[in-house]
């Protein structure tokens, strides 16, 4: 899959590596929430409605490998794709790569754990519902605090 260089998060997207691209993901679980959006002005509302995939407590994707097969419409998030939605967390990794902005101070790559990350609220883990149970999505909008 390609080996992990030295601060290979400082590189622009583009010069990442398969394996470099896929440890930059900080597992916040943000993008695995289903979003609405309205037709008319194209703003999008957040939900706290989980992929059926998304473990609810760990944020982590049960069946990751075969995420496409279960979840057709699933995004696997590319350079290009990264570059055109709107909405990326102003927290994701991807984005702030993007825009030239460093990772955020919680990230795995700079303190080793995901510790930081749970303990600045970024991740979802234990605060989202599965699609299962959701029942409307329209009662679960939400207001995630990125920053």
């Amino acid at each position: 899959m390609g080996a992990l260089r030295d601060r290979f998060w400082k590189l622009p997207l583009a010069a990442l590596n398969a394996a470099e691209w896929e440890k930059l993901c900080d597992g916040c679980g943000k993008c695995c929430l289903h979003k609405l959006e309205d037709e008319d002005t194209g703003a999008i509302a957040e939900t706290n409605v989980a992929c059926r995939l998304l473990d609810c407590e760990t944020a982590q994707c049960m069946d990751y490998r075969h995420r496409k097969a279960k979840v057709p419409d699933c995004l696997q998030l590319t350079l290009k794709l990264v570059e055109r939605v709107p909405w990326l967390p102003e927290s994701c990794a991807y984005r702030r790569r993007a825009e030239g902005r460093d990772l955020p101070e919680w990230h795995h790559l700079l303190t080793g754990s995901t510790d930081a990350m749970i303990a600045a609220g970024a991740s979802v883990a234990g605060r989202v519902i599965s699609e299962d149970e959701a029942g409307p999505i329209e009662h679960h909008i939400v207001a995630w605090d990125d920053e």
